[in-house]
């Protein structure tokens, strides 16, 4: 390959990176998908959550690694706060995992999932309650959507919940929703270098694989040398969710209008559950399934730029044919 796409200014450490950064939607998808089976695998796994938060730390490393090593090559170093914070949100990425997991045993991959999801309210009420920072009137309104959605996953309502121990579930799942939207905001204080998606990635996942390793060895979850088929699916989650599916969203994501790149998280859970159900038969009462509907739809009033897709669309309308030429420049949303 000899170089960028035409037409395309080299904007990242590889033309392989700069082809993908030109199909930015396709890359996210793809990057949603990868991420979207984590949880299969690690049902496929049966391994501690431990265990698995340990191996696809480490066997996401050589992508990062790779790709971290052609930025580093090309852009230079990372300034040492920033590999610092990179550390830092690692520390809150271990925590996401493991509670994850956990929640996973709990009330299943899909459900599990959905809930992690709620780090897009939980960001904007810690920085609300931290940072004197006020929601905007969207995540407002999202918000008893959200916990009404959340009061029907627990099960409280329904006898007949899927999961072991849905309340628990629920609280594991809230809880991993906290330590990643901690991961984001102290990732963020990173840099927002579209030419780096891997580097401040591999930092924090290396810090992750360290903390979760610590952490097993002092709970005595971990094991150190997982059978087989189990490593195989460990070494799978690890190459597609952990380091190629994070690579992905990274280029992706950023050169996508708002309103896609909303769209695009959203489908994630959503795939993840409908995986569950087809592949790991995960079954989610009827409530469940309505409780599914209420975050993913508060979510979605939180996050899709409503508003200003509608005055952009009257703006067109009002403006004619000739405002289309500019229809998908994301600088506009």
């Amino acid at each position: 390959m000899s170089g960028a796409p035409k037409g395309l200014v080299s904007e990242t450490a590889h033309p392989l990176l700069d082809r993908i950064a030109a199909r930015p939607q396709l890359a996210a998808l793809a990057g949603a998908l990868f991420i979207g089976f984590s949880g299969i695998f690690y049902r496929y796994a049966e391994v501690s959550p431990e265990t698995a938060t340990v191996f696809r730390s480490l066997y996401g490393l050589p992508v990062l690694g790779a790709v971290a090593w052609l930025e580093r090559r090309r852009f230079g170093g990372m300034p040492g706060s920033s590999i610092r914070l990179a550390a830092l949100a690692g520390v809150f990425f271990a925590a996401d995992l493991l509670l994850w997991h956990h929640a996973i045993e709990f009330i299943g991959a899909g459900l599990a999932t959905v809930l992690g999801n709620l780090q897009v309210v939980v960001v904007a009420l810690v920085a609300w309650a931290l940072l004197r920072e006020r929601p905007a009137r969207t995540t407002l309104l999202a918000l008893p959507v959200v916990v009404a959605g959340v009061v029907l996953i627990s099960g409280v309502l329904d006898g007949a919940a899927y999961g072991e121990d849905p309340l628990l579930g629920v609280g594991l799942g809230i809880l991993t929703a906290l330590a990643y939207a901690s991961y984001l905001m102290v990732i963020r204080l990173v840099g927002r270098d579209l030419r780096r998606p891997a580097g401040p990635v591999f930092i924090s996942t290396a810090a992750t694989a360290v903390v979760a390793a610590a952490y097993g060895a002092l709970a005595g979850g971990l094991d150190p040398v997982p059978a087989w088929p189990s490593h195989g699916w460990l070494i799978l989650v690890g190459v597609t969710s952990q380091s190629v599916g994070y690579v992905l969203i990274s280029i992706g994501l950023p050169r996508l209008p708002s309103a896609v790149t909303s769209i695009i998280l959203l489908a994630q859970p959503v795939a993840t559950v409908a995986l569950a159900r087809v592949l790991l038969t995960e079954v989610p009462s009827t409530i469940q399934v309505a409780g599914i509907g209420l975050v993913i739809g508060g979510i979605a009033i939180a996050t899709i730029p409503v508003s200003r897709l509608r005055d952009r669309a009257r703006r067109r309308a009002s403006s004619g044919p000739a405002s289309e030429n500019g229809a998908d420049d994301p600088s506009s949303y």
